[in-house]
């Protein structure tokens, strides 16, 4: 992995700032990245929980993203397709778009954000859930980088 992925709401290992959350405003947080390879077509993203109670937690799942870009602003909306033309997947909330991390009480969990850089345009149409995705991405995958948030709700 040699994309760097960052965000300016909080540092990689650290905890997300309740804005992002489900106790909060529920808003994505900026995602900024560099390093991504000078070939790739198109980005995708993943958030996901491994500590999930019932196993790995989708929180989101965004593709088809420019491979010009460079970052993600904040709040992006729960629309199929974004104002700047990414289109976004199922989270495990059985809803479009970013759902915040909203764990059960007790010990914090982790939220990998995962970016890929893709030789191809995913073509999925909007809705596509995280398996969809990476059995579309499967072999095209060019580098990756990833981003860890934590958080814990009392």
């Amino acid at each position: 992995m040699s994309i760097e992925v960052t965000s300016p709401a909080f540092e990689d290992g650290e905890f997300i700032p309740v804005r992002h959350t489900c106790q909060g405003e529920d808003l994505s947080p900026a995602i900024k990245w560099a390093n991504v390879p000078a070939e790739a077509k198109s980005l995708a993203l993943i958030c996901d929980d491994p500590d999930a109670p019932v196993g790995t937690w989708v929180h989101w799942v965004l593709y088809d993203v420019p491979a010009a870009f460079s970052e993600l602003p904040e709040g992006i909306p729960p629309t199929e397709i974004t104002p700047d033309g990414a289109k976004q997947g199922l989270n495990d909330f059985r809803r479009l778009g970013y759902g915040g991390p909203c764990p059960p009480p007790g010990r914090a969990h982790r939220y990998f954000f995962k970016l890929y850089a893709l030789d191809i345009e995913p073509g999925l149409p909007a809705g596509a859930t995280k398996a969809d995705l990476l059995r579309a991405i499967k072999g095209h995958v060019l580098d990756e980088g990833q981003l860890v948030g934590k958080y814990e709700r009392s």
